[in-house]
């Protein structure tokens, strides 16, 4: 293999093994905008060293065609002579259909013996299956003592029913630590952080429970519409797209116990502890404690954009929700009493994803006129990834007047680099056998449990549609929710 002498120096936790990474769906969208640029990366950076990049597809592509196609998805790096030529020499393409058992057997005549096969499922769900019982087929799921992982995209059923049913059919075919269910949200720098900033900081642990928490915000905000996907969010809608995997991971993350150490099935462990606890919605908390929207035409940045029902390739009778809000208690010792918020919408008035933890106010307020509101501690995740800690300090002068002054830190100044795509601190712990920031079968299972009831009262029409105006913050309706603890939304 030739060495890369490209590498940028910068510092790996470790490297893979030599793989041979395959990806369906090679002429796709997220393989396009997300898996070629992250892989280049890892390649740029050093990361990776003895690879190969085999993509699948039904196009008449040759190698050639196929090396054509990721130099477009590169278009955004500055590529040099040399690099290309340690690039793409090792990237090759096998065309064929998903049905096709010839096809896998193709893939498996090229594929190195002597090295791990990481298999890429950037494809809609429902090609996970034929695609899995192929590469069983022809002998490339299990290659003993070589590693053979698949990795799969969310969303990862539409139902607990549906889910548990997929597991069992990968588990069949798959050993369950070779299964790479992606939530893209746990490769983001802020969501990594959290649990570094909880565990590797004493000043924070002791004050994180009941006794000085108030409520968690959680916030998934966009401003784009459903775009190009109408066909998947038709059958979707904001709580299964958004809420089920990356709302719920979060709210996990927040609310675990201290893993024993920070290893894949210890933190894990400790995650779907929280999920389990998450106290079940009965249909008078679903009445009361959920709400669904969808956005009419409205302006974004001054332009005017269409009503979801306008949108194309959208049933113009469409009930299905664009924005999702609901509370939920975790019924944990820690965390008994403790409201978590969330919400998610799209077409809202700005982009932004962010966990605010709310404390509790002093005991006894000795500046009742002054007093500027409770701390706030904020994890930015996108855009300006960062922290910041709101606190009350005096006004100089000769009141005793005070205001919120905010403490702030951001990495894109703080260490002096960008922090890395999510796509590539995933897909390199994918090559490495890393499943720590990859979501397991019994996180899976928990959240949809969760999930479920509110799924089943959405769909029989049991509470309204609120519809809201395209650049607003959502629904009028779901200030509610934080009203009934005494609080309001953080401004969108």
């Amino acid at each position: 293999m030739e060495q890369n002498i490209f590498a940028a120096g910068l510092p790996v936790r470790r490297r893979p093994r030599p793989f041979t990474l395959l990806v369906f769906g090679a002429s796709g969208d997220l393989a396009h905008r997300k898996l070629y640029p992250a892989f280049f990366s890892l390649f740029r950076e050093g990361a990776v060293d003895d690879w190969y990049l085999v993509g699948f597809g039904r196009r008449p592509w040759s190698d050639s065609d196929f090396r054509s196609e990721i130099e477009k998805a590169l278009s955004d790096f500055k590529i040099t002579e040399d690099e290309a030529r340690c690039f793409f020499s090792r990237c090759l393409y096998v065309q064929g259909d998903i049905d096709d058992i010839q096809a896998y057997h193709r893939i498996a005549s090229i594929v190195e013996k002597d090295r791990d096969l990481i298999s890429y499922l950037a494809v809609p769900p429902e090609q996970y299956k034929p695609i899995i019982d192929n590469l069983y087929k022809a002998g490339l799921s299990k290659r003993s003592p070589l590693e053979s992982r698949v990795v799969v995209e969310k969303p990862f059923g539409r139902s607990g029913k549906e889910a548990a049913e997929l597991n069992d059919f990968i588990t069949e075919r798959y050993e369950e630590d070779s299964i790479f269910r992606i939530d893209h949200y746990l490769g983001k720098e802020t969501v990594q952080n959290i649990a570094v900033f909880r565990f590797g900081n004493g000043i924070f642990e002791p004050i994180w429970n009941n006794n000085y928490i108030h409520h968690v915000e959680i916030t998934v905000a966009e401003t784009v519409g459903v775009e190009k996907r109408a066909a998947y969010y038709e059958q979707s809608g904001a709580l299964r797209d958004m809420v089920q995997n990356h709302l719920l991971q979060l709210l996990a993350l927040v609310a675990m116990e201290p893993p024993t150490s920070f290893t894949s099935d210890t933190v894990r462990d400790e995650k779907v502890k929280v999920l389990r606890a998450l106290r079940p919605l009965s249909e008078l908390d679903i009445l009361s404690n959920t709400l669904r929207g969808q956005y009419r035409a409205g302006l974004i940045d001054g332009q005017a954009v269409p009503g979801y029902l306008e949108e194309s390739g959208v049933d113009p009778q469409s009930k299905t929700e664009t924005y999702a809000a609901l509370m939920a208690h975790v019924d944990s010792w820690r965390w008994f009493g403790v409201p978590f918020i969330l919400r998610t919408g799209k077409r809202l008035s700005r982009r932004v994803s962010e966990i605010a933890v709310h404390f509790k106010k002093p005991a006894m307020n000795l500046f009742p006129q002054a007093f500027g509101g409770a701390n706030q501690l904020v994890f930015r995740i996108q855009p300006d990834e960062g922290l910041t800690l709101y606190l009350n300090t005096k006004i100089p002068g000769l009141t005793d007047r005070s205001r919120v002054v905010s403490m702030d830190f951001l990495y894109g100044t703080g260490f002096g680099r960008p922090s890395p795509e999510a796509y590539e601190r995933l897909l390199l712990d994918a090559l490495i056998g890393d499943s720590t920031l990859y979501t397991r079968r019994d996180e899976v299972e928990a959240s949809w449990a969760f999930i479920d009831p509110i799924r089943r009262a959405w769909d029989a029409q049991a509470l309204p549609l609120h519809l809201y105006e395209a650049g607003s913050s959502g629904p009028l309706a779901a200030q509610g929710l934080a009203e009934r603890i005494g609080d309001h939304w953080r401004r969108l």
